[in-house]
């Protein structure tokens, strides 16, 4: 008895799900970034052209001379889809580095190259 009446309940709790989901429309779906393998890093890579600048403006919480990177907490970047983060980057020229101290605001451009972003500019 008890069995039978869990598979009506898993049935009826099956049929009201499948219903719901018929009454959706893609158009009240976001489906931006969304590849054939559904969403993920890889799909917003793509979405970005290669060479593609970037602009962002943030604070300088660390700087790495040695090894030629800057950490920077940073506002959304809208041209890649970002939030605001922290994440460290790589400078093109170690020049530009005189220009970052640490809690320092800066505006800069960037691009990536591969698997890193690169600084190319700093005001």
């Amino acid at each position: 008895m008890k069995r039978a009446f869990l598979i009506a309940l898993m049935a009826t709790f099956s049929t009201v799900a499948v219903a719901q989901m018929k009454g959706m429309e893609n158009k009240d779906m976001d489906m931006k970034g969304m590849g054939k393998k559904g969403m993920g890093m890889k799909g917003m890579e793509k979405k970005s052209a290669k060479g593609a600048v970037h602009k962002a403006t943030g604070v300088v919480t660390k700087v790495d001379a040695a090894k030629n990177l800057v950490t920077i907490e940073h506002e959304p970047v809208q041209s890649l889809n970002w939030p605001a983060m922290t994440m460290a980057f790589t400078v093109k020229d170690k020049a530009m580095l005189e220009k970052m101290s640490k809690d320092r605001k800066i505006d800069f451009e960037f691009v990536q190259q591969g698997k890193d972003y690169v600084v190319t500019a700093v005001k």
